[in-house]
């Protein structure tokens, strides 16, 4: 049985705009370089986004305020932008934690610093959500 992509619309139109933001900018920015880039592209395409929102993880009673999402785009997506050689283990983790906590089922990892851009579609699995 074939399976449907998750937001496929939202998703390509988000990955179109990665793309362009990559090719302005190169690949030796800094993240709030490509975010405010990003973010500008949002804008013109009338995308409905936040930007370094706090992501609440409870902690034994505790919260840690320090977690803040790049994007979350349209209650449906939330971005992770990366500029270093290569991702580890570390940054599949952070975004499933934080499609965890705020309860969504897509998160899209990116490394600006590929030179070749490559977003990753990181799925929260404990979620079913229908398109």
């Amino acid at each position: 049985m074939k399976q449907e992509l998750i937001y496929k619309d939202l998703s390509y139109n988000l990955n179109r705009l990665l793309f362009d933001t990559h090719n302005e900018l190169g690949r030796y920015c800094n993240e709030k370089q490509y975010g405010d880039l990003f973010e500008k592209k949002l804008v013109e395409n009338k995308i409905n986004y936040n930007r370094e929102k706090i992501i609440p993880i409870s902690f034994v009673g505790e919260r840690d305020n320090r977690n803040r999402a790049d994007f979350i785009i349209d209650k449906k997506i939330i971005i992770e932008f990366k500029c270093k050689r290569l991702f580890g283990r570390d940054d599949y983790y952070q975004l499933r934690r934080y499609l965890k906590a705020h309860r969504m089922k897509l998160g899209l990892l990116v490394n600006f610093r590929e030179r070749y851009l490559k977003p990753k579609r990181v799925l929260n699995s404990e979620i079913n959500i229908i398109n």
